[in-house]
């Protein structure tokens, strides 16, 4: 039976060149961050003073369930290195059209979502690795294809979670007519599926899983896109990257994706950073 890793802190890593953006984290997943805990503020600030230091300078918080999403809102408004993103994640859409209460909740994201500092309409999309059966991955088609409609009509990004349904993803991508600013968070497809949507014109974010030593596709899929379409994020405080995987994630554990990826193109860090910075402020805007 192997040991269990300890989940204490990392040493934090040298700080990058130049600033870069998180493009995709779920601070109200960490503990004691919460609404209504005594310390929720003082957390997000120590979170945030991390990241800053190591040149991660900005990142996009992201609520994909109600509270989630009214803690998003209140966040950005508190926070101004933080952006915001609002959607059903879609298991969270298969859980509301159980209940009948699909309408309402999107209704609720809807108006969330008209904030100026919430520039995501994300995450959505389609998860068949927990939803299996046809009336669920119907709620989350339906939820995915609302929320492709939501994004255009309001001129934000949209950001995809993408799950075991690369085929059906694209497929309502397309039958849709995806937002000008279509990102794959996380991205888990192949380099055949990076390359057909760097053509489309959309956005790849890569995550820690980039540098796990079983993810051969996933640097093969990061070698093929052009810089200006890709990202990187943490999806914190999941996904570590290495040498630290097993342990949270946070925002200041971007620069070894970052180092990573850099190594895997063959380029300077100096022209990665300007790129990942340049590319989020093109999709989401200034802070």
């Amino acid at each position: 039976m192997s040991k269990k890793k300890d989940d204490g802190p990392v040493p934090r890593p040298e700080a990058l060149p130049l600033p870069v953006v998180d493009n995709h984290t779920h601070l109200d997943h960490v503990p004691g961050t919460q609404a209504g805990s005594l310390t929720a503020d003082e957390v997000v600030e120590t979170l945030i003073a991390q990241a800053v230091s190591v040149n991660v300078s900005r990142m996009v918080q992201i609520g994909c369930d109600l509270p989630a999403a009214r803690w998003t809102v209140q966040a950005v408004d508190r926070f101004p290195e933080l952006l915001g993103g609002v959607a059903l994640h879609p298991t969270e859409a298969t859980k509301h059209a159980a209940a009948q209460e699909l309408d309402q909740a999107f209704e609720e994201i809807e108006k969330l979502a008209a904030h100026p500092r919430v520039r995501v309409i994300g995450e959505t999309g389609l998860d068949h690795y927990w939803v299996t059966d046809d009336v669920g991955k119907a709620a989350q088609e339906d939820s995915f294809r609302r929320h492709i409609d939501l994004a255009k009509r309001l001129g934000k990004a949209l950001q995809i979670h993408d799950r075991d349904a690369h085929d059906d993803v694209i497929r309502v991508l397309d039958s849709e007519g995806a937002p000008e600013k279509t990102v794959f968070h996380c991205y888990s497809g192949d380099a055949e599926m990076a390359r057909l949507a760097a053509d489309r014109g959309w956005y790849l974010s890569f995550a820690g899983t980039v540098t796990f030593k079983n993810a051969a596709p996933l640097r093969e899929a990061l070698a093929v896109v052009p810089l200006e379409r890709v990202m990187v994020e943490t999806d914190a405080p999941y996904l570590t990257p290495m040498p630290y995987r097993g342990r949270t994630n946070a925002s200041y554990l971007v620069p070894l994706t970052v180092r990573a990826m850099a190594a895997e193109l063959g380029l300077g860090l100096d022209e990665v950073c300007a790129a990942l910075s340049a590319t989020s402020e093109a999709v989401y805007g200034p802070w």
